[in-house]
């Protein structure tokens, strides 16, 4: 279960003499909107710069403007790196990870019996329930990304299918899964900070989840029928001659699937799970593909570069390996040092606070949660504060309006954890954008990149906003149809 080393400080925590104004947390706010859309988006540089002007202009407000030192800036970098560390371990790990499982032969082999197995037209609405399936079974949405999600993706691409598409329906599938399982550490995370029980919390976001994902696979149905024509003649018999003629396809090269889906259904934490992967790995590497104890462990550091005689097959299974985790992980190591100066420096409270003043009804009350869930995700690049801070800011106005706790974590969880890809900077959506190969967003409206296919994340909380709306939105029995849902705090 994930847990937080320290708790982000709520409005009232703040010291009033250094607590910023709603027009002074606005400044570095709208500077981060600037230099994310000038630097990434007119001039096209990589998220880093962008990021670094972000951080240093908030540092500089909160240690100019707002009276905070250098060292409460850092140190609320350094304890948001902390809250991060496991999200940048596995990143370390999934990379390499990919290599192994691509030089043992466990990628390939899923690629090559898939292409058999599925059609361009069921693919899309399969790859989804499946991803789901797999999500819910290990608790873990970046786990079945990384090692299925990178199957499908080669899947998809011998079926026709655009690596967009087959993307967002990877996602849709392990988010939707993830937000169900009791072994996920974000649904974990949610019913800890509001003090909710972990199955009402799953039992609260059961209905949304399996509508909002009920709908998201009859997208992709619609759309496999659009995506689905015909495959070039020998396209398909190709890739599986070149798949086997270069790797030894036996069954046993899914020892490493087996091991870590065994580990991680038996509940041991993702982290060593994942490391037993690489291990499993490197030994089938070693026992069924022949590859020298070395050369397996060269493939762990600097990945995969097969020469399979078909350029498609050769793109789809170059990986980087350990060392080509280095991009993704600065970009999230600036995107959490940049969530934690703007927490330190009371950026996120005052912005939290100032959605809950807007509250005037239960209706309201779980639609800001929703929306202070997305800000939060925007700002604070992680999905962990996202729950956190919405879900201790608020929790109090819960109580004074007769709410259940399991409305507060449904709400932070089926805004927050899911849209957290969309956003080209979080730790998430640059994670997944690695492992599967695709942007969130890239070219004209953003229509060669993963978030206009990934469903679920638009459908979650539009799914919450609508049943808050038409007053089904509630858990508790406070909640009835009628006036109850406009009603304003509890008299004590």
């Amino acid at each position: 279960m994930a847990s937080l080393s320290f708790e982000p400080a709520t409005y009232d925590d703040l010291d009033p003499e250094r607590r910023p104004t709603l027009r002074q947390a606005l400044v570095p706010v709208l500077g981060i909107v600037l230099s994310l859309g000038i630097g990434s988006g007119y001039l096209k540089l990589a998220p880093h710069a962008p990021l670094l002007w972000s951080i240093v202009l908030t540092a500089a407000v909160g240690t100019y403007w707002l009276g905070y030192t250098w060292d409460d800036v850092y140190d609320g970098i350094a304890q948001s790196l902390l809250t991060g560390l496991q999200s940048i371990l596995l990143l370390f790990v999934i990379y390499a990870l990919i290599a192994t499982w691509i030089a043992a032969g466990t990628i390939p082999g899923l690629m090559r019996y898939g292409l058999s197995l599925l059609t361009p037209t069921v693919f899309l609405p399969v790859t989804a329930l499946l991803a789901g399936v797999v999500a819910f079974a290990i608790g873990s949405s970046w786990t079945t990304a990384g090692t299925l999600g990178v199957a499908f993706v080669g899947i998809g691409s011998g079926l026709g299918i655009p690596v967009p598409m087959t993307a967002g329906a990877i996602l849709s599938g392990a988010y939707a899964g993830d937000k169900q399982s009791p072994l996920s550490d974000t649904t974990n995370l949610a019913a800890a900070v509001t003090d909710t029980d972990l199955y009402d919390h799953i039992r609260g976001m059961r209905n949304g989840t399996v509508l909002a994902f009920g709908l998201a696979v009859a997208l992709y149905a619609a759309l496999g029928l659009r995506a689905g024509g015909a495959i070039p003649a020998g396209r398909v018999a190709d890739i599986q001659t070149a798949l086997a003629a270069t790797y030894d396809l036996t069954p046993l090269v899914f020892v490493p699937l087996v091991v870590t889906f065994g580990l991680a259904v038996a509940g041991y934490p993702a982290l060593p799970t994942l490391v037993a992967g690489v291990f499993a790995g490197v030994a089938t590497t070693v026992l069924v593909q022949g590859a020298a104890f070395t050369t397996a462990w060269t493939v762990f550091l600097n990945g995969t570069s097969p020469e399979t005689g078909l350029d498609v097959v050769d793109a789809l299974l170059a990986s980087g390996g350990l060392a080509g985790s280095a991009w993704t992980i600065s970009v999230v190591v600036l995107a959490l040092s940049l969530g934690g100066a703007l927490e330190r420096t009371g950026v996120l409270a005052v912005l939290a606070h100032e959605v809950a003043e807007a509250v005037t009804n239960r209706r309201s009350l779980v639609a800001s949660t929703g929306v202070s869930a997305i800000v939060v995700n925007v700002f604070s690049a992680q999905q962990y504060m996202s729950i956190v801070v919405p879900g201790m800011t608020l929790r109090n106005l819960y109580d004074e309006y007769d709410l259940d706790s399991a409305d507060l974590s449904r709400a932070i969880e089926s805004a927050g954890t899911p849209t957290g890809a969309l956003i080209p900077w979080h730790a998430g959506s640059v994670y997944m954008a690695g492992v599967l190969g695709v942007a969130p967003w890239a070219g004209a409206f953003g229509l060669a990149g993963f978030a206009p296919y990934y469903f679920f994340a638009f459908l979650s909380p539009l799914v919450l906003f609508a049943s808050t709306l038409l007053d089904r939105g509630f858990v508790t029995g406070a909640n009835v149809d009628g006036p109850s849902a406009d009603a304003t705090p509890a008299d004590d």
